[in-house]
């Protein structure tokens, strides 16, 4: 009742602000309950489990770890940068069509276009049997690079992360001035030396932040690396958990993907504080487009057009192929239930997130100050956290709990209580929010923007209200950005998989855990069903993010 007169009418002087607090600190808390949990269990765990682990598996966790943030890095650098400077300075045919569909492959998970280029590529599949076909060559006559390897799960990573150093990257681009190229190319350097010595570095803040966003899905991804064989530090903790049974094992490999993303988050922090550029001719003066004709235009075509092609179109294709010849029914009775509990996991994580991003960015906003931006930087931290680390952290102390609450009404009632957090969606619910709390974050304060300082101004001056001028006048203006953070943050769940594979309940399956499953069966044509479900799911997004790349 407390809550709900804040909304409905103003609140006691006093009571809001502090309401505000306890709102925001309330999120932030819960952010930052995993990893706590994590590097508890991990440091009382005792060191018998961390030494077979140094002896065993842990250097070839952190080799493959850390050989993987490399190459998908250097991919994602490559094409996204590449691909952005070419449709932002250059005009060529297509770059128009280009700026768009170079977004598409953000709507596939890796895990999805690893099953589509294993039924393709793999010895079976039909370029390896259109190639014996043609020349007679037996299976052991020729060398075919091998899709399930680390090099194959890089590929996979690359091509679905690199639109997000593409979008960045492009803004960079678009929003530099024409004068320092300019004057470069005045000097007498070529477009492509001006570009490397001028543009590159201007935009390197932006591109960076873009690179760190790939390396952090590289470091969470489980599905891809899991269904190739490659063992990382996201393979190690579900073997731990599950296979295993090592709970300490698994909370102390956490610990250490964690360390190595909160690091990584750090750094990139440091490097953008440090990297400021101010060009007072900014907006002044565009750069003309460099106009390319024959060899080169091809060129432009051909790199912009390999992602679209390798990360959107073939997959799409073969999904479709394999979806044909498989026995999958969308419309049985446990497909249904596959869908909906997809459905509703991943609409109530939007809704419940979207709730705590408007609590802590409003809070930042109504109340700014050091105790505000605290709590909205721990509340960001999820997104450097893996889904495996997080569903780790949070099944140590509710496991806990839940086990400690049975035996005392066990022994007090002789009644069994069983599991009543740890085998609930809702505890699934909250590894959500933890883990996609920053995306929406990230879209209310984008739309938070356009609310001027004098509308709140206003709306104070006639007796209103913080919790007030939020119904009133805030959420009102901020319709399509919240929309957008619902919608985002609905995919993404759709979307994952590793947090839904260790903290599902049991015999709640998903359309991500479906397709896991038939894939890890060798039943690839089956789980292009459901991949073809999420994927379909994830253009949503995308195609918003199409139309806003569309307009200048």
């Amino acid at each position: 009742m407390a809550l709900t007169s804040f909304f409905q009418s103003d609140a006691p002087k006093g009571a809001a602000p502090r309401a505000l607090s306890i709102m925001g600190w309330t999120v932030a808390l819960i952010c930052l309950l995993p990893m706590l949990a994590v590097a508890l269990a991990a440091l009382t765990g005792g060191t018998d489990t961390l030494t077979h682990l140094l002896s065993t598996v842990l250097w070839r966790y952190t080799g493959n770890t850390i050989l993987l943030v490399v190459l998908v890095s250097t991919g994602t650098f490559a094409i996204g940068v590449g691909a952005a400077w070419l449709v932002t300075m250059t005009r060529f045919p297509g770059a128009r069509l280009f700026e768009i569909a170079l977004v598409l492959p953000l709507a596939f998970p890796a895990y999805v276009l690893a099953y589509a280029y294993t039924h393709i590529l793999d010895h079976p599949g039909i370029v390896q049997t259109t190639l014996r076909d043609v020349t007679g060559w037996g299976p052991r006559d020729y060398w075919f690079p091998e899709i399930r390897s680390l090099g194959g799960a890089a590929a996979m990573l690359v091509l679905v992360l690199y639109p997000y150093v593409y979008l960045l990257s492009r803004a960079a681009f678009l929003q530099q001035s024409g004068s320092t190229f300019m004057a470069a190319r005045a000097l007498g350097s070529r477009p492509l030396v001006a570009f490397f010595r001028v543009s590159l570095p201007l935009a390197r803040p932006a591109i960076a932040a873009g690179v760190l966003l790939a390396v952090m899905e590289t470091i969470a991804d489980f599905g891809t690396v899991a269904y190739f064989g490659v063992q990382t530090f996201a393979t190690g903790i579900y073997t731990s958990w599950f296979s295993l049974g090592d709970r300490a094992g698994a909370a102390q490999l956490a610990l250490c993907l964690l360390s190595f993303a909160l690091l990584l988050a750090i750094l990139e922090r440091m490097q953008r504080g440090q990297a400021k550029y101010h060009d007072p001719s900014r907006g002044q003066r565009h750069h003309p487009p460099l106009k390319l004709t024959g060899w080169s235009a091809g060129a432009a075509i051909t790199l912009c057009g390999i992602p679209v092609l390798f990360g959107a179109l073939f997959p799409i294709i073969a999904l479709f192929n394999m979806g044909l010849g498989s026995e999958q029914v969308l419309t049985s009775t446990r497909y249904l239930g596959f869908i909906r509990n997809s459905l509703v996991l991943a609409s109530t994580a939007a809704v419940l997130t979207l709730g705590a991003a408007i609590a802590v960015g409003y809070y930042m906003r109504s109340r700014p100050g050091r105790s505000s931006t605290t709590a909205a930087y721990i509340a960001r931290l999820g997104y450097a956290v893996p889904g495996g680390v997080i569903a780790v952290g949070l099944l140590v102390p509710f496991a806990a709990f839940d086990n400690a609450l049975d035996a005392w009404m066990r022994a007090t009632f002789d009644i069994s209580t069983g599991l009543l957090i740890t085998g609930s969606i809702w505890l699934l619910v909250f590894a959500y929010m933890v883990r996609f709390l920053a995306a929406a974050l990230g879209a209310y304060e984008g739309g938070q923007a356009l609310v001027h300082a004098n509308m709140d101004a206003a709306s104070r001056s006639l007796g209103k209200g913080p919790f007030a001028t939020l119904r009133r006048v805030h959420l009102p203006i901020l319709t399509p950005s919240l929309l957008t953070a619902l919608l985002i943050v609905f995919v993404d769940v759709m979307k994952e998989l590793p947090a839904t594979l260790i903290m599902r309940p049991f015999n709640y399956d998903t359309l991500a855990v479906q397709a896991y499953r038939l894939a890890s069966d060798e039943r690839l044509n089956g789980a292009a069903v459901p991949s073809l479900v999420i994927v379909a799911v994830g253009l949503l997004p995308v195609i918003l993010i199409c139309r806003q790349v569309g307009r200048r």
